[in-house]
């Protein structure tokens, strides 16, 4: 295992008192780390993505509507923080070539609700195999209590007023597939 060990030197002032985070030197070696684990960690599904003529917006549709089934179109753009454009240019492709399908509510008709279909679930799945192997060596090499101190930190780095939001959509997913695997879908 490689030894990752960083340390920064917290600048004082006179007094002893920490100086105010925004007037120290930035984090670089985080920053730049963080560069770079998000590079390889999208680099594996990149390769396949790119087989298939698709991108980066193209995996992520995929990956929240494989995790959450019949999401409307609303969330979906809610979730990803895109334009509704961008998201129709990339979602068409994705039913044309027959990985999610679009259908009405059950209620209001209007409503687009989002599925990926059995293509689209098993293109998520290979995806999402891809980057839990880069995970799980990781986590191996870390040791015990490595899982839940990445939890922390990733979920530490979302936006305060975002945060719990974004947890409870990973729960509800979470609870979404436990409760498929359960009736053996």
């Amino acid at each position: 295992m490689a030894d990752i060990s960083i340390t920064t030197a917290r600048k004082l002032r006179s007094t002893g008192e920490p100086v105010a985070a925004a007037a120290q030197e930035p984090c670089w070696d985080l920053i730049e780390l963080l560069f770079f684990a998000y590079r390889d960690f999208v680099g594996d599904p990149d390769e396949v993505l790119a087989k298939l003529g698709f991108g980066r917006a193209h995996h992520r549709v995929l990956h929240f509507v494989n995790r959450n089934p019949g999401i409307k179109v609303a969330d979906l753009l809610d979730i990803l923080k895109i334009t509704k454009q961008s998201l129709g240019r990339v979602l068409k492709q994705l039913i044309d070539q027959g990985y999610v399908v679009q259908r009405e509510g059950a209620q209001d008709r209007r409503q687009r609700l989002l599925h990926v279909s059995a293509a689209g679930e098993a293109l998520a799945m290979q995806l999402a195999g891809l980057q839990t192997e880069r995970i799980a060596r990781v986590l191996a090499e870390i040791g015990p209590g490595g899982r839940e101190a990445a939890r922390r930190f990733l979920a530490g780095m979302i936006d305060a007023d975002d945060r719990d939001h974004v947890l409870r959509l990973i729960a509800n997913a979470d609870r979404s597939r436990l409760r498929g695997r359960d009736r053996g879908s």
